[in-house]
């Protein structure tokens, strides 16, 4: 019964949010083509922070450098977030992007340590897809250990996910499976 309880919440337990409050900056984690940095710019707009961090990820470079090297174009996920933001009307002054390529959650939550440190930075809101927070969250808390930066996890209201009914939808489902052993890794201390 416990068994079956803990199955049905697996979506709401990964995609915990905080209230939100103001912050000194908005981080957004690498994943997404357009729903992150969507909801980074929503709350830039609305006033929630005046800084908006965007960073660069490993995600299928090797694919892209190929496609570059055959002449097609195509923008990868980080010049796309970027031109998000400012046909969005976020003020090149208001976005900062670190020049290091992240491989995984941890080391962008590194990043933001070394971000957060370097400009004093006492809360920051940090954006991701739903299924991925809580594992943002044991990254974060890990990185930020010893220090009083405290995060606020928002998901993206842009991610279709639906974490109250996770198993009615295969892409939840792929997520929810994908992100489970993860966030176990993780929580073991395991992740890097």
């Amino acid at each position: 019964m416990a068994a079956g309880y803990g199955v049905v919440h697996l979506g709401a337990f990964l995609a915990r949010e905080d209230p939100l409050q103001k912050a000194d900056a908005i981080f957004v984690f690498a994943g997404t083509f357009v729903e992150r940095p969507l909801e980074a710019a929503d709350l830039y707009l609305d006033g929630y922070a005046p800084l908006v961090v965007i960073t660069r990820s490993m995600r299928e470079r090797q694919a892209y450098d190929a496609v570059r090297r055959r002449g097609a174009t195509l923008d990868d996920e980080f010049t796309v977030a970027r031109q998000v933001l400012h046909q969005l009307a976020i003020p090149e002054r208001a976005i900062m992007a670190p020049d290091k390529v992240h491989d995984n959650t941890a080391q962008e939550a590194a990043t933001l340590r070394a971000l957060a440190l370097r400009e004093r930075w006492s809360r920051v809101i940090v954006v991701s897809s739903k299924y991925h927070l809580r594992r943002v969250s044991l990254a974060c808390e890990r990185a930020l250990n010893g220090t009083s930066v405290q995060i606020i996890l928002r998901g993206t209201r842009y991610d279709p996910s639906v974490p109250d009914h996770w198993w009615r939808h295969r892409a939840d489902i792929r997520w929810v499976v994908s992100e489970a052993p993860k966030l176990l890794v993780y929580a073991l201390g395991l992740g890097n």
